[in-house]
């Protein structure tokens, strides 16, 4: 349980997809990003862009600030894909969906990544389970407020009548109690 924990924690959403980054998906492979992306390079067809995709710089900033300040181990830079010179060749991470990791598992034949590949899927269908059970809360939370709506209404109709039999005993008991003209005994 604490291994979907962990891996629920490298889980993120960007561009409307759930998504595990190349260095995370590398750490937990027990390999390096460099080796991890060169395997599904040599392997593109399996790899369509809605199984993976590259991060633009702005989504890139956005996801290091986040994960700086939820993590305070190792912060999220960019990787050298080759060493060509000063400092390298700086690339953007790239992101898979669920089905780019289920797919790896095709790529990377380890028995550690088959492990791994097996405890990521658990881990999105987690997410999914409690997503489903959110969205359920939801539903239920707008149900209630609709019938409290709807006893709000009601009560406003009785507290009316109510306020309409009251003005009725008051006009009655101003009636007794009038002073009377006429003949009197």
């Amino acid at each position: 349980m604490e291994i979907i924990r962990s891996i629920q924690n490298r889980i993120y959403e960007i561009r409307g997809e759930r998504v595990m980054l190349d260095r995370d998906l590398a750490d937990l492979y027990e390999t390096e990003t460099k080796a991890l992306n060169l395997a599904v390079k040599r392997n593109t067809k399996r790899f369509p862009p809605d199984f993976m995709f590259q991060l633009t710089k702005e989504e890139f900033d956005g996801l290091r600030f986040q994960i700086e300040t939820s993590e305070k181990g190792r912060p999220l830079r960019l990787q050298n894909e080759t060493s060509k010179g000063r400092g390298g060749t700086r690339y953007m991470p790239y992101a898979f969906t669920e089905q780019g990791v289920a797919m790896l598992s095709g790529v990377l034949n380890s028995d550690k990544a088959i492990s791994m590949n097996i405890a990521i899927m658990r881990a999105f269908v987690e997410i999914r389970r409690i997503v489903f059970k959110q969205s359920d809360l939801k539903e239920q939370l707008r149900e209630i407020k609709e019938r409290l709506g709807e006893h709000d209404v009601q009560l406003n109709h009785i507290y009316d009548a109510m306020e309409n039999l009251l003005d009725e005993k008051a006009a009655e008991k101003k009636w007794d109690d009038r002073e009377r003209i006429g003949f009197k005994k």
